[in-house]
């Protein structure tokens, strides 16, 4: 019998603290925003924005690639943010489904 290692409720609070955590670091919140109107503010880029925002996109924030990178992983595994890959680039959107449910959850407990 396969048992899950975290009873339900706890996997969603699992889920819950990984994007509070996510949230914590204003890059994060600002690259979110960024990606809340990537027309606006991305609108120089090559490719179409319908497939996402290319990740070397993000070095307007002045940090350093590795660092931007980082910053982008820790959002796409609290699930705020979505990839695609096409050929060597990495696009990025904004997930707004998981961020409209933790708006909710957020919502519920507090």
């Amino acid at each position: 019998m396969d048992i899950a290692p975290y009873p339900l409720h706890d996997r969603l609070a699992m889920d819950l603290d990984e994007v509070i955590k996510a949230l914590g670091h204003p890059v994060r919140r600002e690259i979110l925003q960024w990606l809340k109107e990537p027309e606006k503010h991305f609108a120089d880029q090559a490719h179409p924005l319908e497939v996402g925002v290319c990740a070397g996109m993000f070095a307007r924030c002045g940090l350093s690639q590795s660092t931007v990178s980082t910053h982008l992983a820790v959002l796409q595994r609290a699930g705020l943010v979505s990839t695609r890959r096409i050929g060597q680039w990495v696009f990025y959107k904004r997930n707004d489904d998981t961020i409209a449910a933790f708006l909710r959850q957020i919502g519920q407990e507090l």
